[in-house]
């Protein structure tokens, strides 16, 4: 029987974005086995800190599974070693319990000299934009190169992400697979609720870092209350990412800084809750490998002002309204069309839910066995 065995390890308490990936395709890929004659098991990797203390129990995030190995070495000393020719990593091969296919999903793949090996890379902002990342993820260049070496196969998530893969590292077209994302929601969670808010809002949902454009969101905020003396409130919703000072203080130099809320990490559910009852949901990221809030919001509902850019187009079609990311005036003008003119808002919620359907995470599982099964051809 074919043996397929996932890192887990990126499935951290609050996921998102990659941990939302991870999470989807191992519950996803479970839930084919029986189907398609696979057997699935996941594996993960301790932190540092719990390493150095002798703990290597099995995360929260993973305990459901039946079949969970643990490689008792961190990411990090596991990655360093791997630069040298080291006879040590083929002994902690033995904790993963001889898979076929050894799949890393958070741009990093174990050297197991028994499986075949795939590697997800979901985007290249460390490449291409490193002025937008912290000096952990400036590190993947290095690790992705490395492990590119003994990779059978490269996952990503877009058209646009493979083109990047192909230009910017080097990788073959034929060994690099496309599995798109999908929603953490689904259509059966747009209901009519009593508690409606008391006051219209624009929407941006993501982690706050200088990749996602928020000071130029804000600067259109203040464009339309400016120019059009719009009564909405402006809601950000993101956990602090990195470099993120300059978004607060462009929101402490705003003349409606008090109309402009910052949420941290909230629930899911919570989550939808303020998608569903947006006018707007904005998201004017410079580069994206998918963009998932884009397709989180059609889902639910939500008319959406996005970028022209990376693979946004991919995810939103005809959909919804794309802008130069860089053009606060563009921006500000895409959030008035729709919040001025109810029948193009309903006819954006309408192409927004019918594109949404296209995606699915079921989709995206089926499509990373057929990744796997072209392994073995």
């Amino acid at each position: 029987m074919l043996n397929i065995l996932i890192d887990g390890t990126a499935l951290r308490p609050k996921p998102s974005g990659i941990g939302l990936y991870v999470y989807h395709l191992i519950n996803g890929l479970e839930k084919l086995q029986t189907e398609e004659n696979f057997n699935l098991s996941v594996s993960y990797q301790p932190s540092v800190k719990n390493w150095l203390k002798g703990d290597l129990s099995i995360p929260e995030k993973l305990q459901n599974y039946s079949q969970v190995h643990c490689l008792p070495i961190p990411v990090t000393l596991s990655n360093f070693l791997a630069k040298y020719p080291n006879p040590s990593l083929a002994y902690f091969e033995k904790f993963l319990g001889s898979p076929t296919i050894v799949h890393g999903p958070d741009h990093v793949v174990y050297p197991c000299r028994n499986s075949l090996k795939v590697m997800t890379i979901t985007d290249l902002t460390f490449i291409k934009y490193p002025q937008f990342v912290n000096s952990i993820v400036k590190t993947y260049t290095e690790r992705v190169k490395q492990c590119l070496k003994w990779t059978d196969l490269v996952i990503t998530i877009s058209q646009s992400s493979k083109q990047d893969i192909i230009d910017y590292l080097g990788v073959k077209p034929d060994k690099v697979y496309v599995t798109p994302l999908a929603s953490r929601y689904s259509f059966q969670e747009v209901t009519e609720e009593q508690d409606k808010p008391l006051k219209p809002y624009l929407l941006f949902v993501s982690t706050l870092e200088p990749r996602k454009n928020v000071k130029t969101l804000i600067l259109a905020f203040n464009l339309l209350k400016q120019t059009y003396k719009i009564e909405h409130r402006l809601i950000l919703i993101g956990q602090k990412g990195w470099k993120y000072q300059p978004i607060f203080e462009t929101l402490e130099n705003s003349p409606w800084k008090h109309e402009i809320d910052h949420l941290d990490y909230v629930s899911d559910e919570k989550v939808a809750w303020f998608y569903r009852h947006a006018d707007v949901f904005v998201y004017p990221s410079i580069y994206e490998g998918f963009g998932l809030p884009v397709l989180e919001a059609m889902t639910l509902g939500t008319p959406v002002v996005t970028s022209n850019t990376s693979s946004i187009p991919e995810v939103t079609g005809d959909a919804a309204l794309l802008v130069d990311p860089n053009d606060p005036h563009q921006l500000a003008e895409a959030i008035f069309q729709i919040i001025s003119d109810h029948n193009f808002r309903q006819t954006l919620i309408r192409k927004g839910q019918e594109r949404a359907k296209l995606f699915s995470w079921e989709k995206t599982a089926r499509e990373t066995f057929k990744a796997y099964c072209s392994l073995l051809k």
